[in-house]
């Protein structure tokens, strides 16, 4: 596997190549965010880690979005400061898989990152699982989602999320489910990642993300996926 970092810490960058190297990683440097997306588009790492405040113009969010736009490539944020559910939003909003807050611990830095890993896999169980019903359509073998004939795009994390409760259809996954699931056992103190990332998978997949028809809550429970009769339409 490869990795990208950037950041303009050289301090960070090292120490954090350094332990993915340690890792099994091949890793690639760049100190800044043109020279980031520049590397992407040279060396086409499987996993990109972002420094989220950068010089010269072009910040780790953008350079987010640019690789958003053609690949489906796992990105890790990194920032200064703790993550409110705004920062979260936002980060989505730009294509963002998973932060993590500096001063960055090694091994949790690993222990992320390969889940991130894990997120972006398919199993061979959801791999033979799919779902059409006319408006939404899931290809879970190739990671495809269609929306009313429209092709969108899903992060990996949010295209485990929706796999996850696609093969629990009709019934109900927990919270914490879903972070053991999703994100792996490290994430389960993040309680507001499911309700926030949930949020922004409703925006994607529902006719009307107020008032959704596929994917439930269940109030202080979880959430369930709920199969629809072909086919539905925008004006039902």
């Amino acid at each position: 596997m490869k990795a990208l970092i950037v950041d303009d810490e050289q301090a960070i960058r090292d120490a954090l190549g350094r332990k993915l190297h340690r890792e099994g990683f091949e890793v690639v440097l760049a100190a800044d965010g043109l020279e980031g997306l520049r590397t992407f588009h040279a060396e086409h790492p499987d996993l990109v880690i972002l420094d989220i405040v950068m010089p010269g113009g072009m910040d780790g969010l953008t350079i987010c979005q640019r690789i958003r736009e053609i690949a489906d490539t796992p990105i890790m944020m990194l920032s200064a400061q703790a993550i409110t559910e705004d920062d979260i939003i936002e980060g989505l909003n730009a294509g963002a898989d998973e932060y993590i807050i500096k001063p960055i611990r090694l091994n949790e830095f690993v222990a992320r990152v390969s889940a991130l890993l894990r997120r972006s896999q398919i199993t061979s169980s959801e791999s033979q699982q799919g779902y059409n019903d006319g408006y939404l359509n899931v290809d879970l073998h190739r990671r495809h989602v269609y929306v009313d004939s429209r092709k969108i795009h899903l992060t990996p994390t949010e295209f485990k999320l929706l796999a996850t409760l696609l093969e629990n259809a009709g019934r109900v996954v927990t919270q914490r489910d879903l972070l053991e699931q999703v994100w792996g056992r490290e994430y389960i103190n993040d309680i507001y990642y499911p309700r926030v990332y949930i949020s922004q998978l409703r925006r994607k997949v529902e006719p009307d993300p107020a008032n959704p028809i596929y994917i439930l809550t269940e109030h202080r429970i979880g959430y369930r996926f709920e199969k629809q009769s072909p086919i539905i339409t925008k004006s039902q």
